[in-house]
Formats: structure tokens, sequence, C-alpha cells
């Protein structure tokens, strides 16, 4: 099982030093050998997890073609972009772009969106649940057509016409689709039917267990290989914080025996690459003997 860290605060160092932040953190990152980097996409901090508006929150896609240049080796994702946030066909161009340039390093992460607040406040149009989740298929649909290169035809859905989808260059690698959620009946459905990846978060084993088995089900129903999706989740890493490595791998003991490829991590308010260098490397090895 291999360890991942998703940089979502960025207000442990004023704004001038964010760009030193994030090149030693991305340094930290590969010298300890994490597999995954990955940042929110969201305009505001998210004010109902605790956090204050005001602080800071980096756009996304610019800072993982940050990242890119700074790594060589680390799979670098949003965990995940909301479907509303960009035009489906310009978020395909986007993700294209970053396997360029990352090497063929990308994830593209999608979800349903959720934050109204942030929506209304910048102007971009937050439709109904049910829509969301429409447009969500669309958009699977748009960046899979866009990224294959023998199809650069019309797209006609119910909510986005692309007349034509052809994107140049090419990804590398056709990023892997990670769709984010544990929504039993739609957002596993959709990691069945069109992801390569799957983020559940889920508060217990227990739970991440019953949500799998749904998946598993999805599968079943649609003719889909679980085994083909790469399945991770998050995680709070607390034990690591005190140093307790040997708690920490027991703790994830029984994720490995349910097949989690990665586990994500959260940062604590502590400079992420101090976090990254101090807390999370001396956990990657043993994580991996599991």
């Amino acid at each position: 099982m291999k360890l991942g860290a998703h940089l979502m605060r960025f207000d442990s160092v004023p704004p001038a030093a964010l760009r030193d932040e994030l090149a030693a953190t991305a340094d930290a990152a590969e010298a300890a050998g994490l597999a995954w980097l990955s940042v929110m996409d969201h305009y505001f901090q998210m004010e109902p997890a605790g956090f204050d508006r005001h602080d800071p929150m980096l756009e996304a896609y610019t800072t993982l073609g940050y990242l890119a240049g700074r790594t060589e080796t680390v799979q670098l994702g949003v965990l995940v972009t909301g479907v509303t946030y960009r035009h489906p066909g310009l978020l395909a161009k986007i993700g294209a772009t970053l396997d360029v340039l990352s090497g063929g390093r990308a994830t593209m992460g999608l979800g349903a969106a959720w934050f109204e607040r942030e929506h209304l406040a910048l102007g971009v149009p937050f439709p109904p649940l049910k829509e969301r989740f429409e447009r969500l298929e669309e958009a699977l649909q748009i960046c899979r057509q866009m990224w294959d290169p023998a199809d650069d035809g019309p797209f006609e859905g119910i909510h986005y016409q692309l007349a034509e989808t052809l994107c140049s260059p090419l990804p590398l690698s056709k990023p892997e689709i990670m769709v984010g959620g544990g929504g039993e009946k739609k957002t596993l459905r959709l990691v069945a039917q069109y992801a390569d990846a799957c983020n559940v978060m889920a508060p217990t084993v227990e739970v991440l267990a019953h949500k799998l088995d749904v998946l598993r089900e999805h599968c079943e129903r649609l003719g889909r290989d679980y085994g083909e999706i790469r399945v991770t989740t998050s995680h709070d890493g607390t034990q690591l914080l005190s140093g307790d490595v040997d708690g920490f791998v027991e703790a994830m003991r029984p994720y490995a025996a349910l097949g989690v490829d990665t586990v994500i991590l959260r940062p604590p308010t502590t400079p992420l690459a101090v976090w990254v260098r101090d807390a999370v490397a001396p956990a990657v090895a043993p994580v991996a003997a599991l």
C-alpha cells in the first residue's frame, strides 16, 4: 500500500512564502517516495469544515502545474474537481496539458460539487443536485472522448454540446479518471461505469468496506472488473503527528486488507514541507510492506 499527501491548506506561511513552501513540499514528497500529491479545487477555503473562508486557497490546476515542474515521479491530481467549476471540454484540455507537462503523471479527479457559497460568491451557476450528477456523467463521457485519438467528433449531451472534441496534444498516458465520493446509488455507479480510480471517504474501516461492497455490486451489474479500479481513501494520520509510526501502520493494516491502493493524508496546521518530511516520510516504507 502507498501513501499520498493532500495539500488542502495554505495558511502556515505568508503568501509570499507559498512558492518556496510548495517547492520544499514537493521535494520532500519525492525524497520520501510518496505516490501521490493532490490539492483541493475550491475558490474559498471550506467554511463548513471549520476553516475561515478568508484563509488562503490556491487555484488547483495552476498549483498542479507548478508541482509538475518540481517533481518527476509523484502522481498529481485534484481531490476532486467539482463539475460546475469549468466547462468539461476545457477541463479535459487542462487535464491533457497537465499530463503532457508532467510526463504522464496526471489524474483527473471529478465530483458533483457541493459548496454553494463559493458559487454564489463568484457568480458560478450551481444547479440542483440531480442536474449536477447529470453534468458529472456527461463530463466523464467528454473526458474519455476528448482523450480518444480515434474520436474528435461532436458530443451531444443534455447539458453539453461540443461541435468537436479535438485535443492536441493528446495526453501522454490518457490520464487516470478518478471519481470522488461515497454515494451508493449515483457516485459509486459512476465509478463502476467510467472511472479508473475512486476516492472513498469513510469515517471507519467498516464503512469503507461496505462502500466497496456496493461498488463491487455496481461493477457486477455493469460487467466491469472491480479489480481494474484503483481504490484510494483519505485519512488524518493522527498517530504520525506524535511520531507513532508503529501505531499508524497497525491502523493501516485493515485498509490494506480491503485492497486500498493509496491512503491520502490530510495535513495539520504545521508547514507542509515539515509535515511531509518529519511526520509522513517515516511511514512510507513500513506501509509499503503491508
